[in-house]
C-alpha cells in the first residue's frame, strides 16, 4: 500500500491560480505515477435576465455556458500537455462547481484533489463563496490548494 495518491482530480476553470495548479498536479501526477483526472464545472443555470435582453433561449444559453466550460477545458488540457503531463479522463460537468468536483471525485475514487484559489479575503470569501473552501469542507479525500 503506497501513501501517495493512485488518481488525482485536477479541478480547473482556466485562470491563472489554475494554471499554477495544472503544474502541481502534472508534477504530482509524474513523480507518484499517479493517472490524472481534469474536470471543469461551467457555471451552471443562466442568468435569466441575460437570455431574455439577448433574445436568446435557456437552451441556447446553456448550451453556450457548456461550449465556454469545454473551451477552458480544452486550452488547459493542452496546457498540461505543453507540461509534459498524460491525462486520463477529462471531464465536462454543469452546476455548481464544488459540488460537481466532489461528486466527481467520488466517482473516479481520488486519492487527491488539486485545485487553485485565487486567495479571496474573508469578508470577499463571505460573499462570493469559495470553490476551494467548499471543496475542502466537501470531500472525501485530501484536498491540496494551490495560490501564488
Amino acid at each position: 500500500m503506497s501513501i501517495f495518491p493512485t488518481r488525482i482530480l485536477l479541478a480547473t476553470d482556466g485562470s491563472e491560480d489554475a494554471r499554477l495548479a495544472n503544474e502541481t498536479a502534472v508534477d504530482l501526477a509524474k513523480s507518484t505515477n499517479s493517472e490524472l483526472h481534469v474536470i471543469t464545472v461551467g457555471g451552471g443555470q443562466p442568468d435569466p435576465a441575460y437570455y431574455l435582453e439577448t433574445a436568446v433561449t435557456y437552451e441556447q444559453a446553456y448550451e453556450a455556458i457548456k461550449r465556454e466550460a469545454q473551451d477552458i477545458l480544452d486550452k488547459q488540457l493542452k496546457h498540461i500537455e505543453e507540461l509534459g503531463g498524460e491525462v486520463a479522463g477529462s471531464y465536462v460537468r454543469q452546476g455548481d462547481r464544488a459540488r460537481e468536483i466532489v461528486r466527481l471525485s467520488e466517482e473516479l475514487d481520488a486519492g487527491l484533489i488539486v485545485l487553485g484559489s485565487r486567495g479571496l479575503g474573508g469578508l470577499k470569501r463571505a460573499f462570493m463563496g469559495s470553490v476551494s473552501d467548499s471543496v475542502v469542507r466537501h470531500a472525501h479525500c485530501p484536498v491540496m490548494v494551490v495560490r501564488r
